[in-house]
């Protein structure tokens, strides 16, 4: 195995050049490929290149370096290797309980070994009296230890040590195993590979002075040891090199791109605190502002002081007041004499934007607007002159706010709520707007986990709100099973004769939009059988229901025409009605713990103490127990979305974001924790020391970056 000797022995001399050679080789090129194998490959497992198939890392290793002896073997044992002679073998049982079995037997004892399939090919291939070496799972029948379709090969005296590194198995498809390319016949291929590899084609990537400090394997060796470890040992220290040089270089990345901003984006200076920012601060702050409101304030004066375009994602959970933060930013805007914009998902939320802001104005000498898809055309026409002049301070609105026709004067800061809801190019129209690009808040109420964000949205610097204004009284969560439905309804009708209102909400099913609306529909002829008419009136709304007819019912229990809302999660972002107090969430089960998070968010949003129902069916798998168990132990958002990332792992999560940071081969956010901090850590260090990744300590690492293609945003960094 000259491949693993060459780990412990003096470098070869170079045989083949850089990595950019013979890494970037195709794979039918690699002997034991060929073409017919090379399109399986690409078109089963993505593996185009030599480098693909070096980064195809095996799920579990084979522990082949020791030969047991079968008198020592003990019912502890799970996978073994023994070598011994084949004393018999023979045909037993009839039809379906025909086996093959044969005993092995060594100088401490006997092993049986059976088949049940194959069994005519083996029969000839196995001769008694010959010795062989034998691996498999172990098990007992009738008190005597057996393997069950066991590994076999002939026994020579070279083995007797057994082999000298585990053997790898790597992950395959059931097209690739009919051609004979199963996770065992994958190993070979690597085996191949590795021997044509060189030190030099795996060059290192991250500063030695990291390696140092942190005692990482060497890039070469760590490939080495991920594929053919010498032990057990190796194998971990393979793989911790590797996760920590994924979470190291993304975090490089995202720091460059951050650092690029802070030092060449051009920005608008906001110099002054002026005379609007401190009467509103004075007199119209309905509530003082809490610490956390307090500090995300500071960061952001200090972000619009500095001459740079800001870049903040501002994540609260719902309720925290993240509204009021907004609005204090766009006074300090107005206060330098420049406009500001809110881009909301839905003309829903834009409108609510609107009333709590202009509400929140009275009185002011500031001018607001709204601007939506159904914006009447003399008003709009009315919105885009105001603009355009600069006598409009601020223009909430849905993405109406990107067209073309909409000019503003001076447009200095845009904030964009819910912005997992945008895509990143109508972000960056809304940049366009103003000839230098305006500060930019993102903010969200969905609770982003925060290793997560530090992948995710690396390149933004963020901020979290983590206090609830005073006066929120904590919303009261229970879980109730189907057999509880009446007391649950009764529950409801004693909230309503207190004058409060509540939500109903059925959940989607992907799958179907026609059952999705029966499965509603049937629910709204069971909720208006408990609240009949007129005693009650119930408002609906669905994703079938044209725009005007959602907003017309939307309104009538806003105005608290209609007393229930029956709903699908259409409700889930920003609907604020302050005198709804329940929340019933029907299949609870089948939503996950993030979304029953936000939906519980639409109620406590008044003085009043207010309750979340949890109702489920009687079975409930382990993962949905937990759920609905986390949702009853707590209202804090970042706890729940921790535990979501644990549940759901990050896949389910990627959408938050339109990026490539999250595609790790070997380092999980959520296994990982540690080493993402640390990677973070020394990204942030070296990036303080070198913004320009100039020193020459750090010129391995520029060399790698910029040649990974696409990877790197150059474009964005300088």
């Amino acid at each position: 195995m000259q491949f693993l000797l060459s780990l412990h022995l003096p470098l070869k001399p170079a045989r083949i050049s850089q990595l950019s050679s013979i890494l970037s080789n195709p794979i039918e090129y690699l002997k034991g490929v060929g073409p017919l194998r090379g399109d399986l490959l690409k078109k089963e497992l993505n593996i185009f290149t030599f480098n693909d198939l070096l980064e195809h890392f095996p799920y579990r290793h084979i522990d082949k370096t020791e030969i047991k002896k079968i008198g020592d073997i003990t019912p502890a044992a799970d996978f073994i290797q023994v070598a011994g002679k084949i004393v018999s073998c023979e045909m037993m049982g009839e039809k379906r309980g025909k086996r093959l079995v044969a005993e092995l037997r060594d100088d401490t004892g006997s092993l049986e070994l059976t088949w049940f399939q194959g069994i005519n090919w083996i029969q000839k291939n196995i001769q008694v009296g010959q010795s062989y070496l034998v691996f498999g799972k172990l098990s007992y029948f009738m008190g005597s230890p057996q393997i069950t379709h066991p590994e076999t090969e002939l026994f020579t005296p070279e083995k007797k040590d057994g082999k000298n590194y585990f053997e790898p198995v790597y992950p395959a498809t059931e097209k690739l195993k009919v051609r004979g390319l199963n996770g065992r016949q994958i190993g070979k291929l690597v085996q191949t590979l590795i021997e044509l590899l060189h030190e030099k084609d795996i060059p290192e990537n991250i500063p030695d002075t990291i390696i140092k400090q942190l005692q990482l394997l060497p890039r070469y060796d760590a490939y080495m040891h991920i594929h053919f470890p010498a032990n057990t040992e190796m194998h971990e220290k393979a793989l911790t090199r590797l996760k920590f040089e994924e979470f190291f270089l993304a975090q490089v990345r995202l720091g460059l791109i951050r650092f690029g901003r802070h030092r060449y984006s051009k920005g608008i200076v906001f110099s002054r605190v002026g005379e609007l920012f401190h009467t509103f601060y004075k007199n119209h702050l309905p509530f003082e502002l809490t610490g956390a409101q307090k500090r995300v304030l500071k960061e952001i004066r200090q972000d619009t002081a500095k001459g740079f375009q800001m870049n903040r994602l501002l994540q609260g959970d719902v309720g925290s007041g993240k509204t009021i933060v907004a609005l204090l930013c766009m006074l300090l805007a107005a206060d330098n004499g420049y406009q500001s914009c809110m881009m909301a998902p839905t003309g829903i939320l834009a409108q609510q934007h609107y009333d709590s802001l202009t509400a929140l104005l009275k009185g002011m000498p500031v001018e607001t607007g709204l601007l939506t898809g159904s914006t009447k055309k003399a008003m709009r026409k009315e919105l885009l002159a105001k603009a355009a002049n600069g006598s409009l301070h601020i223009l909430t609105g849905t993405h109406a706010l990107i067209e073309d026709q909409v000019q503003f004067n001076k447009l200095g800061f845009a904030v964009v709520d819910e912005q997992h809801r945008f895509g990143v190019a109508q972000r960056a129209k809304l940049w366009e707007k103003g000839e230098v690009p305006p500060h930019v808040l993102v903010m969200t109420a969905t609770p982003i986990p925060r290793t997560l964000a530090m992948t995710a949205y690396g390149d933004l610097d963020y901020s979290i709100m983590d206090e609830l204004p005073p006066g929120r009284i904590p919303i009261t969560t229970v879980h109730r099973y189907e057999t509880a439905r009446s007391q649950v309804m009764d529950f409801i009708k004693a909230e309503i004769q207190k004058g409060r209102q509540a939500y109903i909400i059925f959940p989607l099913i992907e799958e179907s939009e026609k059952m999705n609306y029966e499965n509603l529909m049937k629910g709204y002829e069971n909720v208006k059988a408990y609240f009949p008419e007129p005693k009650y009136w119930i408002s609906m709304v669905h994703g079938k229901m044209n725009a005007d007819q959602k907003d017309a019912n939307m309104q009538r229990f806003i105005q608290k025409d209609t007393q229930i809302m029956v709903s699908t999660t259409v409700i889930e972002v920003g609907v604020n009605v302050p005198n709804a107090t329940v929340m019933v969430i029907e299949s609870a089960e089948k939503f996950g713990l993030s979304q029953l998070h936000q939906l519980r968010g639409r109620v406590g949003r008044g003085g009043e103490k207010s309750y979340c129902i949890l109702l489920t069916g009687n079975k409930l798998s382990a993962d949905a127990r937990e759920r609905l168990k986390m949702m009853c132990a707590t209202n804090d958002g970042f706890a729940i979305a921790e535990k979501d990332l644990e549940i759901r792992g990050p896949g389910d999560i990627e959408g938050t974001r339109q990026s490539g940071m999250l595609n790790f081969k070997l380092a999980s956010i959520v296994q990982d924790k540690h080493l993402l901090d640390l990677a973070k850590q020394y990204a942030e260090n070296l990036l303080n020391e070198d913004p320009e990744l100039g020193l020459a300590v750090n010129l391995k690492l520029k060399n790698y970056l910029q040649q990974q293609k696409g990877q790197t945003l150059w474009s964005k960094i300088s």
